[in-house]
């Protein structure tokens, strides 16, 4: 397992329809690792259980870890033995990692949140106000019963700067209107539902935004895993196995009795990241950042491919099915 930390939770709150807000805290009282505003921490749950979360505390106090979970109906377990979490209960967690960091050179930061999609904006909103930089944060939602942390967003040191859409009160979001007038130099920042971020992206494009002004945040996303044959050598294993067309590499191990660790299978919690000593990696997955990519000496195993013939891997976590 990777570096972890064990903590406790400190205070647990239901907000909005079904939404635990959980604070942890270090066992002993002290001072947890520190986090930059947009990162996040995973959460081991059990039976194997690995999920992410936002942190959404300020970064100003990293006494504490602030998530909020949203109980998912679909949900593989993940979300379910969150809630299940109580005062008191410890739980093992990752040290904070950002793939979600602010520029804080931007003239302007546009922060827009679908759903639980705010909780990475309100660490956002606290370190640009804190920064005196510009920005709006623009919370969508449904309606007002479904809407966590409506509370504080209406009395916080940055409420001057928070925009509700919710559509059941005629109020949707227009993205043209909220994006108008900020293509030069403005930064958009979004997390939410796939389907949400896709849209409020492509008005963004529309608007003029270029790729390196657009930042988003995934948890759950649709990932393409096929593509063309080609064989995964594991030497410590003594072993080659070939990849077909519509499989993943963990699914072609698991043929040949390895059985290698995963959580998301999504490409965004890393647990399945394996060394790459040989080959040339395509890239599917939302865990490394741009510049470990460009490396090509990493690949999360549960969603991408090779673009050479061959891929020789190590350092994953498996166990032997035979």
């Amino acid at each position: 397992m990777a570096e972890t930390l064990i903590v406790r939770v400190a205070e647990r709150e239901m907000q909005g329809t079904e939404v635990a807000v959980l604070t942890l805290a270090s066992v002993d009282g002290s001072a947890l690792p520190p986090f930059s505003a947009g990162a996040h921490i995973d959460l081991h749950l059990g039976d194997g259980i690995v999920r992410q979360y936002s942190l959404c505390g300020s970064a100003h106090h990293p006494q504490q870890y602030r998530l909020g979970i949203l109980k998912d109906r679909a949900s593989r377990g993940g979300s379910l033995a969150a809630h299940r979490l109580a005062v008191g209960e410890t739980v093992i967690v990752s040290p904070p990692r950002n793939l979600f960091a602010l520029d804080m050179e931007a003239e302007h930061s546009l922060l827009i949140g679908g759903g639980i999609g705010i909780t990475p904006m309100l660490a956002m909103a606290d370190t640009l106000f804190r920064a005196g930089k510009s920005f709006e944060i623009h919370y969508c939602g449904r309606s007002r019963e479904s809407m966590a942390f409506l509370h504080e967003l209406a009395d916080c040191h940055f409420s001057a700067h928070v925009r509700l859409h919710i559509s059941d009160e005629g109020n949707k979001v227009r993205p043209a209107e909220v994006l108008a007038g900020h293509h030069r130099t403005g930064h958009l920042y979004v997390c939410g539902p796939e389907g949400f971020m896709t849209w409020i992206t492509d008005a963004a494009r529309s608007c003029g935004f270029s790729a390196g002004q657009l930042h988003q945040e995934y948890f759950n996303r649709e990932v393409e895993t096929g593509g063309e044959r080609f064989e995964v050598e594991v030497p410590e294993l003594g072993l080659t196995v070939s990849v077909a067309e519509k499989q993943t590499i963990v699914a072609a191990l698991q043929e040949a009795g390895i059985k290698v660790k995963v959580s998301c299978e999504q490409g965004v919690c890393g647990t399945c990241l394996a060394n790459v000593c040989g080959g040339v990696p395509d890239h599917r997955d939302e865990y490394l950042t741009a510049e470990e990519r460009e490396d090509n000496d990493q690949i999360l195993l549960c969603c991408s491919r090779a673009k050479s013939p061959r891929l020789v891997i190590e350092g994953f976590e498996y166990v032997k099915l035979k």
